[in-house]
């Protein structure tokens, strides 16, 4: 049943002027044509999903990663992106070692950076 339905990410901001020139400016994601609720703002993103980015005082409170954005080609992204200012997390820990900010594993490669509340946002390819 779940199986088949779409789903949405959601991620909370402190600040939704901020978070909309951050994900619609930087990030460059399409606002949605369906209506938000309440202090929210909604994004369109591939195959059908959206992001929704919604007003909340303890935003960047999580230690994990809140959203992947799936994607074609990873270095090209993340070079886009950091032309745009986006800042990539690195990491040298036993389970996870980035080497230019991309974590190469068995079978994918990946990618994080923060959004201006702190919320880790992932990209892989």
């Amino acid at each position: 049943m779940l199986g088949d339905a779409r789903i949405d990410a959601t991620i909370p901001t402190t600040d939704l002027d901020r978070a909309r020139e951050f994900y619609g400016g930087t990030l460059g994601l399409r606002p949605s044509d369906r209506p938000a609720r309440g202090r929210e703002l909604m994004y369109e993103c591939g195959g059908g999903t959206s992001l929704i980015v919604y007003e909340r005082p303890s935003a960047g409170t999580a230690e994990h990663t809140l959203a992947h954005f799936v994607v074609a080609d990873l270095d090209a992204t993340v070079q886009d992106l950091r032309g745009r200012g986006v800042k990539f997390e690195e990491y040298d820990l036993p389970e996870i070692t980035t080497v230019g900010g991309i974590a190469t594993f068995d079978d994918f490669r990946a990618a994080w950076f923060r959004d201006p509340d702190g919320n880790i946002i992932g990209l892989n390819g």
